[in-house]
């Protein structure tokens, strides 16, 4: 295949999917993982998308994002800024404390950091419960339906044994972050179940790379005001005026 068709093969994808990773593409080009990188590389030179670890994101953004990636792709992007934006936010967490820990790839990365294991953790994440109780940490998992694109339990079920926990930090994902609109993601289910348990925690984390920054999707679950945003790199702007904002290296 010709240069220019993979380039317009991988624009095709990207913009239509808004990310992908490189095995991805790998699979369907049918190419070598060396080729697709070097492609994705002088794309990005050429300003036709941006390269990012593991893959490459649209350039064309949409208004409102309506539909959660995948796990699978989203494990393969900014997995170096997520390593630190995990490992910072586990070393936040002491012996004492009552966490809930929301679903989400930087979250789940926080596990492998996580050095507090007195403390308790509850979670709808199912991935995150395995690998907590795997650690002899003493984890609950909240029951309800299983979402099969995020691996979570929500709806009414998950809502009502919310009801009864208090926490003292809590780390969240989110899909997008507005200075306006506050925080936000695709799925109604998902947004209740992160709306109550960030309001029942006395200090609430967002964990962000820079891609969620200046997105909004189409359910909003919190104030931008209404928790701490760790993140590698954050804006300029008005954003760099923000007081909530935790900027780790």
């Amino acid at each position: 295949m010709l240069t220019e068709d993979r380039f317009s093969r991988i624009l095709a994808v990207v913009d239509a999917e808004g990310s992908v990773t490189v095995t991805d593409l790998v699979r369907r080009l049918e190419t070598s993982e060396s080729t697709i990188r070097r492609d994705l590389t002088a794309m990005h030179k050429k300003g036709l998308l941006t390269k990012v670890y593991g893959g490459a994101i649209s350039l064309k953004r949409p208004e409102l994002m309506v539909r959660d990636e995948k796990i699978v792709n989203r494990k393969a992007m900014y997995a170096e800024e997520k390593e630190k934006i995990a490992r910072y936010a586990a070393s936040l967490i002491g012996p004492e404390d009552f966490v809930f820990l929301d679903a989400g790839t930087t979250t789940e990365m926080m596990i492998d950091y996580i050095t507090a294991r007195q403390a308790v953790f509850v979670t709808h994440a199912v991935s995150h419960a395995l690998r907590l109780a795997a650690l002899d940490v003493r984890v609950i998992l909240l029951g309800g339906e299983v979402k099969s694109v995020t691996e979570t339990a929500v709806g009414e079920e998950a809502l009502e044994y919310l009801e009864k926990f208090r926490f003292t930090k809590g780390f969240f994902g989110t899909n997008g972050i507005s200075l306006e609109n506050g925080f936000s993601t695709p799925d109604p289910k998902e947004a209740a179940i992160k709306t109550k348990a960030l309001y029942a925690c006395r200090r609430s984390y967002i964990l962000a790379d820079e891609s969620k920054f200046g997105v909004e999707s189409n359910v909003r679950f919190a104030d931008f005001k209404d928790a701490k945003v760790i993140t590698t790199a954050a804006p300029d702007g008005e954003w760099k005026k923000q007081k909530n904002i935790i900027q780790v290296q």
